[in-house]
């Protein structure tokens, strides 16, 4: 049973009240809201995901709700409550959707260390998996958007969930956040694509949140081995190209993106060092999405890479 299965008026009344639970990859979470904005956003971008069984254990316990003075109503704020306390500032009423996502995000990061998580987006096909790490800026989400719109499976747009062994991602298939400018190419490119309100003035622009497709929330369950690593950059114009980086270097890059590196120590290292070993890296610079989908379509996984991991 997904999110959809509840009635709007049910799914409102639920989340302002005792709150509601649901899978998102591999953690529950349970929600509570009475931000009308948010629990329109969440009835729009989670409507695919599975309710938890049952209501008695989550990951992560959180709210969205308004601080308790005036700014409930001058200039109104929100605060993101995780366990009942508050991590990070208050946001404007306005940017309710991509707090919300900010601060799972968060909640992923500090707490789920039985994954080395790296901030990065995924794709699949065919069991072989891209990790595209990248810094903001750099076109990642958009090319990420754009090519599980055209037969990759969304693994993760921000986190990858990587096994301390560096053998498997475990999918995270969350809403993709787009920025500015990419939200009108992604509009064109994806006509068909459900897309939050933009929000303005937030701390990355102004930001909208594309759903994640239906059959990448259905197959989380199915963990993908890695195969290629390749940093993107939208160049404005550029030629579309594809080129070979050294394993070395891409080592020292893809442990800057990690944001459990640390507290894993040497295993981390390790689990680093066997994803870069068993995956082809690149430097991909683009500046359109069908070159971007026509390149990656020839992509060829290294040799001795194997097909995805189920039940992991």
């Amino acid at each position: 049973m997904t999110l959809s299965a509840i009635a709007d008026a049910d799914l409102e009344m639920r989340l302002r009240g005792e709150g509601e639970y649901f899978r998102t990859g591999p953690f529950t979470v349970h929600m509570r809201t009475n931000v009308s904005e948010l629990i329109e956003g969440i009835a729009l971008l989670y409507a695919d995901y599975p309710l938890a069984d049952g209501n008695d254990f989550a990951d992560f316990h959180v709210s969205v709700v308004p601080p308790a003075n005036l700014r409930r109503w001058v200039r109104p704020q929100l605060l993101f409550l995780f366990d009942g306390w508050t991590p990070f500032k208050p946001m404007p009423r306005g940017q309710a959707i991509p707090f919300f996502e900010w601060g799972l995000n968060w909640a992923v990061a500090n707490h789920a260390h039985q994954y080395l998580i790296l901030h990065a987006a995924a794709i699949e096909k065919n069991g072989h998996a891209v990790i595209m790490p990248a810094p903001p800026g750099s076109g990642k989400s958009t090319l990420c958007a754009g090519l599980v719109s055209r037969g990759w499976r969304l693994l993760s747009d921000e986190l990858v969930l990587l096994s301390l062994d560096g053998s498997f991602i475990t999918p995270l298939a969350r809403p993709i956040s787009l920025k500015d400018r990419s939200i009108e190419v992604i509009r064109d490119f994806v006509p068909a694509a459900v897309l939050s309100k933009p929000a303005a003035d937030t701390a990355k622009g102004t930001v909208a949140l594309m759903k994640a497709p239906a059959d990448s929330i259905r197959r989380v369950g199915e963990t993908a081995r890695p195969a290629w690593i390749i940093f993107p950059k939208y160049q404005e114009g550029a030629d579309s190209r594809l080129e070979p980086r050294s394993k070395a270097e891409t080592c020292l890059q893809i442990g800057e993106n990690a944001f459990n590196y640390s507290i894993h120590g040497v295993q981390g290292f390790e689990a680093l060092a066997n994803v870069v070993d068993s995956s082809a890296c690149y430097d991909f610079t683009y500046s359109s999405l069908d070159d971007a989908v026509r390149i990656f379509s020839t992509l060829e996984p290294p040799s001795g890479s194997t097909h995805n991991l189920v039940g992991h």
